[in-house]
């Protein structure tokens, strides 16, 4: 399946929590300035009406706080047991934070380019 986005996704590998939406902490499989996909180890249940605050460690930067990003599912694909889910970031706490993520991502990728 083709995806259109707006942006480039980085593949990044961190721990995701959301207790709102699942007890189990879920796996970030990609991240952008505008969104994010997150593998759920479980069947989730996710209202794509409602907002949830998911709070992310990147393997990369253990030793920083976990961003926290207000989010919003704009799709969920059960797949033998477990789940995926593609959220959209909206205004967060850590819109600052994720920012700098991103271009040191752009950059890291832009390394690997040359």
């Amino acid at each position: 399946m083709e995806e259109n986005r707006a942006c480039i996704r980085y593949k990044e590998i961190g721990r995701v929590n959301s207790p709102e939406l699942c007890a189990l902490p879920g796996v970030l499989a990609d991240i952008s300035s505008f969104g994010c996909k997150v593998h759920f180890p479980v069947i989730v249940v996710a209202n794509l009406e409602n907002e949830y605050s998911l709070r992310i460690t990147l393997s990369r930067s253990l030793s920083e706080p976990p961003l926290h990003l207000v989010c919003r599912p704009q799709w969920v694909r059960e797949c033998g047991g477990s789940t995926d889910v593609g959220f959209k970031i909206l205004y967060s706490p850590d819109a600052v934070r994720l920012s700098e993520l991103i271009s040191r991502l752009e950059s890291a990728d832009d390394d690997m380019d040359l």
